[in-house]
This record gives C-alpha cells, structure tokens and sequence, in this order.
C-alpha cells in the first residue's frame, strides 16, 4: 500500500467555518463526488491543481491556506 500523499489540508476547518458545509455541499459546488471530498480531506487523495483552486475559490482563501506541502 502506497504511503499517503505529503500534503496536509484544512478543508474539515474550512467547511465548519463556512456555516458547517457538508462534503455534499462541496462536492456538488466543485463537481465532484462527496466521496473524492472525503478522501482528500483524510489525506488519501491528492485533488489535481484545478480541483484544489476550485476548493479555494469556494471559501474565498488562497490555495495555500487550503493545502500545505509536508515532504
């Protein structure tokens, strides 16, 4: 089993500050699955560049206040 990805995120933090969007609510604001959310949250799951400036863009922050590079 491959080791997860060195990328840290703070989408979980986000979300709840944002009025406690679902993964749901994400998911469908970015086209994507709850499911590929939830991975990416848990670090399973690296999201491509435009994936991860679609989640910035939805809580309004830089991509780099969403994800942090840990390698």
């Amino acid at each position: 089993m491959p080791a997860p990805p060195p990328i840290k995120n703070d989408i979980r933090r986000l979300r709840f500050e944002h009025g406690e969007m679902t993964q749901a609510d994400l998911a469908q604001r970015i086209g994507m699955t709850r499911q590929t959310i939830a991975a990416i949250e848990q670090g399973k799951y690296s999201p491509s560049l435009e994936a991860a400036f679609r989640i910035a863009q939805v809580f309004g922050v830089g991509v780099e206040r969403v994800f942090q590079w840990e390698g």
